[in-house]
């Protein structure tokens, strides 16, 4: 019998099942911490390990880079296999591969550059401006969420349905975005997509080999698939009618919530339907975290309707109540999860880093922060600003791509005048108007400007020229140095009176490559440029190291950065915290109209969905769960009186601790007349109102007890000292009494802000 096998020795019996069934499509429904990596690793091992595919006859296609590099780690941990050559990777990373593979049929060069979000956020505004488009009828961040959006449902221009003059203007910009991209030979995001589906749609030679090819085909996190992606699965697979792969979906309908970046749960029960399902296994056994947790995460999202439904268990036992708090105000919130959060560092000894605390909305860190600062907690806001997509990064990475590609327009204008050589805004909109006239790129065109700006254009071509010539022969490392050192990038960093992060930064750009040289089995030595790189033995793919580490760069966008520093509280939006988990979970704000957020509320899949994002943040907690609202918030600069949310009263009581008496809605002596969350709902809440809006939902409203101005004498504009951040200046004053706080600029430390009744400050002269 299959239990039997080493590799099938520490599954439970859903598990089991999982890995070892038939070649047919299947679904997997995996509940938060079940053991989905461990099933899917398993079960690609399994099929090698019992030859019934070879290690060339499996795609397994996963979210982040992340997700697919543990695959790929504990698969070769289990078996002696070369996984580099396996086709395990994000969409957008296999996507690459195969347009690398066929780029002549995609109509691509073949050192095509990936434009990341930002890169093609400043394509589109140069277009705009090259034709003339008004970018306040036509913000070019809308447009790019219009393109994104085409290319995620398969339409090209000419596919677009035109209703008005303004949906045609914006699909003519569409189009001529389109002709941009591909004379310079860059792709998007959703290019990279869009363009593969294609020329597997339309080319039956290539659709076939990779359907004959691909016996199984594996999609992890089913649930996030959106239109174009399921679309891309069923023709690289091919449906059970065209005799096409073993598909197997692992996802959590439960866990569904990204319709806002196009996630269609809905593809769950199409996949049934489509691909004759005939094997759905429910993985509910949870490995992560206690009864009362669970217990909590199963009653709360009972309330949704259109479930595949499973219900998480585990043998560990009820562990500590969910604890509940009712705080005045979100500063006395704050300082009570501080107060908590110390508690369990010292008193339960919990590791800061396991320890985090959720919200909604970006908006409510500020005063957690300020809270966490005061009291000396270290903290980290997770999902900040990644390694590849800092300011000094890119510019060092447009200088490498230009070197790879002269044509690239988008990383020409990043360059061209920075560091500052002195080329204006005028000289680069002449360059732009010959280069249009002529249909060539930048680079080309600089030869037809004459004048002081011509020279200084060609100053900076004969540069790139000149380290061009340079590269034959470099390793990616010494091409990197050789950037840093003959751009100025480093002197100009260097000059800054806080240049010295940005310096760092750039240094470990070198450090960056190198690794990755020898990750990806190049070599350290490897010439980075050559033009006669070996194929991939695997599928064929030539690739030089510069272009391959450009394409990471590209991708990766900083998944794999180790979180740099000490031990610190994790803070994070809900959103964020997906696929994370740990010791204690604090989720704040817990109120009609922030979580469930307002813009849901009049929308039943809305309000499902934020019901499926509440049961995500709650399954992150392994041991200690703590939920908190607030009577008040200040928010966008105005008090805002409160409800609780309506999913503390979908939870099981018998799993609550209240730490605070539970009151109905208002705390004891703010009068009655509590509204349920139904009549809420139908009320609409006053939350986004600067006023209470109604008399029905809200009795007799608090009227906040006015403090003296306390006598910090801090105003706008004013110099201020602070003892830890030394100097800075005032950008802001608001709040009364023990509540006062202000904003400050520190040249050393940033913007801060500050509670005036812990802070103190002391004006400069």
């Amino acid at each position: 019998m299959y239990d039997q096998t080493p590799l099938l020795s520490n599954l439970n019996p859903e598990q089991l099942r999982a890995v070892t069934l038939p070649s047919e499509s299947a679904l997997i429904l995996a509940g938060a911490g079940s053991g989905k990596t461990r099933v899917l690793t398993t079960r690609i091992a399994w099929l090698l390990q019992t030859s019934q595919v070879g290690s060339g006859g499996v795609l397994a296609v996963t979210f982040t880079n992340k997700a697919a590099k543990e695959m790929m780690l504990r698969l070769q941990a289990m078996l002696p296999v070369n996984v580099r050559g396996m086709w395990i990777g994000t969409f957008h990373g296999l996507c690459n591969r195969f347009l690398r593979a066929h780029y002549k049929m995609a109509n691509l060069p073949q050192t095509f550059q990936i434009l990341d979000t930002q890169d093609q956020l400043s394509a589109i505004k140069r277009l705009c401006k090259q034709h003339g488009v008004d970018d306040e009828r036509f913000p070019p961040k809308q447009l790019q969420w219009f393109i994104a959006g085409c290319k995620e449902d398969g339409l090209r221009p000419k596919d677009v349905d035109v209703r008005d003059d303004e949906t045609r203007r914006k699909v003519d910009i569409y189009q001529l975005y389109e002709d941009q991209c591909q004379r310079e030979g860059v792709v998007d995001f959703g290019e990279l997509m869009l363009r593969s589906y294609e020329l597997l749609r339309d080319n039956d030679s290539i659709r076939l080999h990779y359907r004959s090819r691909f016996k199984h085909v594996l999609i992890d996190e089913f649930q996030d698939t959106n239109k174009l992606q399921y679309a891309w699965i069923k023709m690289i697979a091919g449906l059970p009618a065209e005799q096409g792969s073993a598909v197997l979906a692992v996802g959590d309908d439960d866990q569904s919530i990204y319709a806002f970046r196009g996630a269609r749960v809905g593809n769950m029960a199409d996949f049934v339907r489509e691909f004759g399902v005939q094997h759905q296994i429910k993985l509910e056994q949870n490995y992560r975290s206690y009864s009362n947790i669970l217990d909590s995460a199963n009653a709360l999202i009972g309330h949704n309707k259109n479930r595949l439904g499973k219900n998480l268990r585990t043998d560990q036992g009820a562990g500590e109540p969910v604890r509940v708090y009712e705080s005045t105000s979100d500063f006395a919130e704050a300082q009570w999860l501080v107060d908590e959060i110390r508690q369990l560092v010292k008193g339960d000894g919990l590791t800061r880093k396991e320890v985090a605390v959720l919200y909604r909305s970006n908006a409510q860190s500020r005063v957690m922060e300020t809270a966490l600062f005061n009291a000396g907690v270290p903290y980290k806001v997770y999902g900040g600003l990644r390694f590849f997509e800092r300011a000094e990064i890119k510019h060092a990475l447009a200088y490498l791509r230009i070197l790879e590609n002269a044509n690239d327009d988008t990383s020409f204008l990043r360059i061209v005048n920075f560091p500052p050589r002195g080329i204006g805004a005028r000289s680069v909109e002449q360059l732009q108007d010959a280069a249009k006239g002529l249909g060539c790129s930048l680079h080309d065109a600089v030869s037809t400007t004459a004048g002081k700006a011509g020279a200084k254009l060609a100053g900076f071509v004969a540069m790139i020229d000149v380290m061009r010539e340079q590269t034959p022969g470099m390793t990616l490392r010494e091409i990197i140095e050789l950037v840093l050192d003959q751009t100025g990038l480093v002197e100009h960093y260097k000059t800054e009176k806080e240049g010295a992060d940005r310096v760092e930064n750039l240094e470990e750009l070198v450090n960056a490559a190198e690794s990755f040289v020898t990750q990806e089995g190049f070599g350290r030595d490897a010439e980075a440029t050559a033009s006669e790189m070996a194929p991939n033995a695997e599928d064929g793919e030539v690739m030089s190291p510069l272009a391959a580490f450009l394409t990471h760069a590209a991708l990766e966008a900083g998944d794999n950065q180790a979180q740099a520093g000490e031990d610190a509280i994790q803070l994070m939006t809900v959103h964020a915290s997906k696929g994370l988990e740990f010791d204690a979970v604090f989720i704040s704000g817990l109120e009609e109209g922030l979580f469930p957020h307002e813009n849901s509320m009049n929308d039943y899949d809305g309000l499902e969905e934020e019901r499926r994002l509440m049961y995500v943040a709650i399954t992150r907690a392994r041991k200690r769960l703590y939920l908190s609202h607030s009577q008040t918030r200040m928010l966008h600069g105005q008090t805002r009186y409160n409800l609780k949310s309506r999913f503390l009263d979908e939870l099981p009581e018998e799993c609550l601790k209240w730490i605070t008496p539970k009151n109905p809605g208002f705390a004891t002596g703010l009068g009655g007349g509590w509204t349920s969350p139904a009549q809420a709902f139908q009320a609409k809440p006053a939350w986004g109102h600067s006023s209470l809006s109604s008399a029905e939902t809200y009795k007799s409203p608090p009227v906040p007890v006015q403090k003296a101005e306390p006598s910090h004498g801090i105003k706008v504009a004013m110099k201020v000292f602070h003892t830890k951040f030394g100097e800075g200046q005032v950008l802001a004053v608001e709040g009364a009494g023990a509540d006062a706080r202000a904003q400050v600029n520190f040249p050393r430390h940033g913007v801060k802000w500050l509670a005036l009744s812990v802070a103190k400050l002391t004006p400069v002269e």
